[in-house]
């Protein structure tokens, strides 16, 4: 957890988002700014599908796209929608602790076992959906994959800054993320 920046005071938020939509959101959600009021977006926010989240931030002050493990790959339009057609310039990509997507295939029994007793489907269809999606979802490590996901994003898009974060589920705080 040495790789995280906690946002306590204005002087925490690194200097290259002063004056950003990033360094509203971190003072909405940490530092409880109040809230001014938006008529369109100022960021995309890029988060996990956990329940265990929210984020304290105005009505109207961002996109939010939520997938597991806050994974934008297979969200790729969404994302250039909101760049063109909402014209935003900033990206907020959020890891959280203890995330369902991190060793997906240690969870592999109890998916099939659910997906068969709460969907409907049988065993064996269960297993096959979990074999061919689960590569494609599980993720090492949730800081690891965050910052492999801004680089990919940041070569996708590159006049677009995008701030790689950590949401402490302990403590419901935002943290920048140290990049090496």
């Amino acid at each position: 957890m040495n790789r995280l920046i906690p946002i306590i005071t204005l002087n925490d938020i690194p200097t290259e988002y002063k004056d950003t939509p990033i360094r509203l959101l971190l003072e909405y959600h940490n530092l409880n700014r109040h809230f001014e009021n938006y008529s369109n977006a100022q960021l995309l926010v890029g988060i996990c599908m956990d329940n265990r989240k929210h984020l304290h931030m105005p009505d109207n002050f961002a996109f939010i796209i939520r997938s597991g493990g806050a994974n934008l790959r297979y969200s790729e339009f969404k994302v250039s929608f909101a760049i063109s057609v909402g014209e935003v310039k900033h990206i907020a990509l959020i890891a959280h602790s203890n995330c369902g997507m991190v060793n997906l295939m240690s969870k592999k029994i109890l998916f099939i076992e659910k997906l068969s007793e709460n969907g409907g489907w049988t065993i064996e269809q269960a297993e096959e959906h979990f074999n061919n999606y689960a590569p494609m979802f599980e993720i090492n490590n949730e800081i690891d994959f965050i910052l492999s996901e801004t680089n990919r994003l940041r070569h996708r898009y590159p006049k677009v800054q995008i701030a790689p974060m950590y949401y402490k589920v302990e403590d419901n705080l935002l943290y920048m993320i140290k990049e090496d």
